[in-house]
């Protein structure tokens, strides 16, 4: 009797592998996170990290998802490396079993574990890279974005830009972009809506330093030499910091205009001191524009208490990366990969920003993009945005017409 149950029980967990996971009670959820600790992306992917333990705390506090399944953590550094995320990322699908991603920070890598976790029917959530492409082309159903995506962001860009364009008489300018995936998709869309919005500014030059660039005097240079009216800028991470240095170093903001660059709450700290107070910037979710939504009050007051500072963008949208999975759970109630991703299709979800829907063409959050001037508050010991403009992530978003012909619908 007891060979005939065992065989019996070997058949039954045969049947549950070859057909999906399937979840037993009180099972503990396997959550994958893969981020740039280190390399180019480590400013921002470390604070993501930090997003994402906390609401991980707060939800195993309560039982964890659905007050009985405590969400386990498996953190792998991608190195900002597309090789090594795909390595990583297959060891956390084959060995850890993870139910669910968060992942990454370079868009590069995370357009290259898309298929991986896609083909093992791993949910995917993109909480810091944002190239438009990862839920645009080569749709994947298991893949999802609570970042505004480089479509957003430069849309918002170059509304403020055209308009600083047009009250300074503005025509020529040029652009700078890491070249890499999130770097190209930012400038094309720059440059593609510039056209619309701003035709008579004329593109003099287009600068693409590797990501991972320490050194940008020789791109100062040259881009002093053109003489541009304004410069649209797309470098991130370790990179802009460097890039911000080597600028300031060479006076270059102070010639040449620079509407729209990238100063998230991460430079605003990091850089309180040599920041140009006045610079319009663009950032992706700051702290400090929804301190009126309750969850966002009730992260900010966690985090300070736990790291002794305030939360970046990426934390932030962490944060809600890892929220949006416990919603999901939710409405679904189970978790199960395949209810999970079902049950977010069109899911609006209550997030640190306010509640938002996930657009089911591309399941692309609703995000706003926002765009400012660097100023100084009295309420902080760092400069935050003054004149802050909140663009919905229903007016940026590109056409689902655009979306179907660009996937050739």
């Amino acid at each position: 009797m007891r060979v005939w149950k065992a065989m019996c029980l070997c058949l039954l967990v045969m049947l549950a592998a070859s057909t999906g996971r399937t979840a037993l009670a009180d099972e503990a959820y396997h959550l994958g996170v893969a981020l740039g600790l280190t390399g180019p992306g480590a400013p921002y992917s470390r604070d993501a990290l930090r997003g994402i333990e906390i609401a991980v705390e707060e939800i195993n506090a309560q039982g964890g998802l659905l007050g009985k399944h405590p969400i386990k953590l498996f953190v792998k550094n991608t190195k900002t490396r597309v090789d090594v995320a795909e390595t990583v990322v297959k060891e956390l699908v084959e060995t850890d079993r993870v139910r669910a991603m968060i992942g990454t920070y370079s868009s590069a890598a995370a357009l290259a574990i898309k298929p991986i976790l896609r083909d093992n029917r791993v949910l995917h959530i993109a909480t810091v890279s944002n190239s438009e492409d990862i839920t645009k082309l080569d749709f994947s159903p298991y893949t999802y974005s609570v970042v505004p995506n480089t479509y957003m962001m430069a849309k918002a860009v170059v509304l403020g830009a055209a308009k600083l364009a047009a009250e300074n008489g503005w025509t020529s300018y040029v652009t700078i972009a890491s070249d890499y995936a999130w770097g190209r998709s930012s400038q094309g869309v720059q440059v593609e809506l510039l056209k619309q919005m701003a035709p008579e500014a004329k593109l003099l030059a287009a600068y693409w330093p590797p990501l991972g660039e320490t050194t940008f005097n020789a791109f100062v240079v040259a881009i002093r030499n053109n003489k541009p009216d304004f410069l649209l800028d797309s470098v991130a991470g370790a990179d802009n910091a460097y890039w911000t240095r080597d600028a300031r170093d060479y006076g270059l903001h102070k010639d040449v205009a620079s509407p729209g660059r990238l100063i998230s709450v991460v430079e605003l700290i990091r850089d309180r001191k040599f920041v140009r107070r006045g610079a319009y910037g663009r950032t992706r979710a700051p702290f400090f524009a929804h301190l009126d939504v309750p969850m966002m009050a009730a992260f900010v007051e966690a985090f300070r208490a736990k790291f002794d500072r305030y939360p970046s963008d990426w934390a932030v949208m962490s944060y809600d990366g890892v929220q949006a999975l416990k919603q999901g759970v939710e409405k679904a109630g189970g978790i199960e990969t395949d209810p999970v991703k079902d049950a977010l299709k069109g899911l609006a979800i209550q997030t640190t920003r306010g509640t938002l829907s996930f657009r089911e063409i591309d399941n692309q959050l609703a995000a706003s993009a926002y765009f400012g001037r660097v100023s100084d508050d009295p309420a902080y010991d760092f400069p935050i945005y003054a004149d802050l403009v909140e663009l919905k992530g229903p007016d940026l978003w590109r056409p689902e017409a655009e979306i179907r012909a660009a996937r050739g619908q």
